[in-house]
């Protein structure tokens, strides 16, 4: 017989030994998962941040179908998903943008329900995307299947009580509906693997909150900001998530109906009111006790989404 290698005689290795096929494995491209989108706010503007330079101005990238303001994301590896919206032509559609491609237009793929599609909140994992509460409020929860993105979202369990002007978050197994209009400090987290069932209480927050937002990595979730102008972080441990949420650092100035993504090491809280302004401030995981700090800018706008492909337990 006769055997190679790509290690042999002195090649200088270019890549790893074992290389994966990582779209089929879930994995986003380096390129996707180097960025941020925030969407919508009364705006078509989808607008991107870069993670390795996060001190520059978000850019302009695709556009969305309309002008949507009562907006929220979820993502996979490779899209991400923007829904919500007031009522009115084109207020059901699910925007979809392509990471790979993220200056053209954004596609409508599905549809979310035609009721309550104000002041929802989104989470989802590497298969679905979860479009949770909203309305005046409700409890309805709608699940996109990424696999097949062209069809109308479909109802699956309840959350434990009414939500909407609420945040969400989670990690590969869970997502976790937070707070909302109220206020409340409740958390209901749904459960991937069986999401027909209710939702399940958790532990609460330790004050109420209404127009947060949310963002995390696979072991924490960080809810930062609330109307009026709340600066306060809590971080939820998925570990034990029965306890308390404790305050960590918190904003370096007070939002309300704001945006949040990130990546596996930081967490990015941008724009909202008072105002509305420009600022991003970001969190680090490593240090989540310090005080949040500026970075970036994008254009001033409020209750809009954001989304990224290396945001909560994504794979990376």
């Amino acid at each position: 017989m006769a055997a190679t290698s790509s290690r042999a005689n002195g090649f200088v290795p270019i890549g790893p030994a074992v290389v994966s096929n990582a779209a089929a494995m879930g994995f986003a491209s380096v390129n996707a998962r180097s960025f941020g989108y925030f969407g919508g706010g009364a705006k078509s503007t989808v607008e991107r941040i870069d993670y390795s330079n996060d001190t520059a101005a978000g850019v302009a990238k695709g556009f969305l179908s309309n002008a949507k303001r009562y907006l929220t994301a979820v993502s996979n590896p490779h899209f991400g998903y923007f829904g919500g919206d007031q009522t009115g032509p084109g207020s059901t559609n699910i925007d979809r943008i392509d990471y790979s491609n993220d200056t053209a237009n954004t596609v409508v793929r599905g549809t979310l329900l035609a009721s309550k599609l104000q002041d929802k909140a989104g989470v989802g994992n590497i298969n679905f995307g979860y479009f949770t509460g909203g309305g005046n409020p409700g409890t309805t929860v709608e699940r996109i299947d990424y696999s097949n993105d062209n069809t109308s979202a479909s109802p699956k369990g309840n959350l434990t009580v009414t939500r909407s002007k609420h945040t969400a978050t989670g990690n590969a197994d869970f997502g976790y509906a937070i707070a909302g209009s109220g206020p409340s400090s409740s958390v209901g987290r749904i459960n991937y693997s069986n999401d027909t069932a209710t939702a399940v209480a958790k532990g609460p927050l330790p004050e109420t909150r209404k127009g947060h937002a949310a963002t995390g990595n696979k072991d924490f979730g960080y809810v930062g900001g609330g109307d009026p102008n709340y600066s306060t972080i809590f971080r939820i441990d998925y570990s034990n998530d029965t306890g308390t949420a404790p305050a960590k650092g918190p904003l370096n100035a007070g939002r309300g109906y704001l945006a949040a993504t990130g990546n596996s090491s930081f967490g990015y809280f941008g724009s909202g009111l008072p105002g509305p302004v420009s600022t991003i401030q970001r969190i680090d995981y490593s240090n989540d006790t310090a005080t949040a700090v500026n970075k970036g800018t994008i254009t001033a706008r409020y209750q809009m989404g954001a989304t990224s492909a290396a945001a909560n337990a994504l794979p990376q």
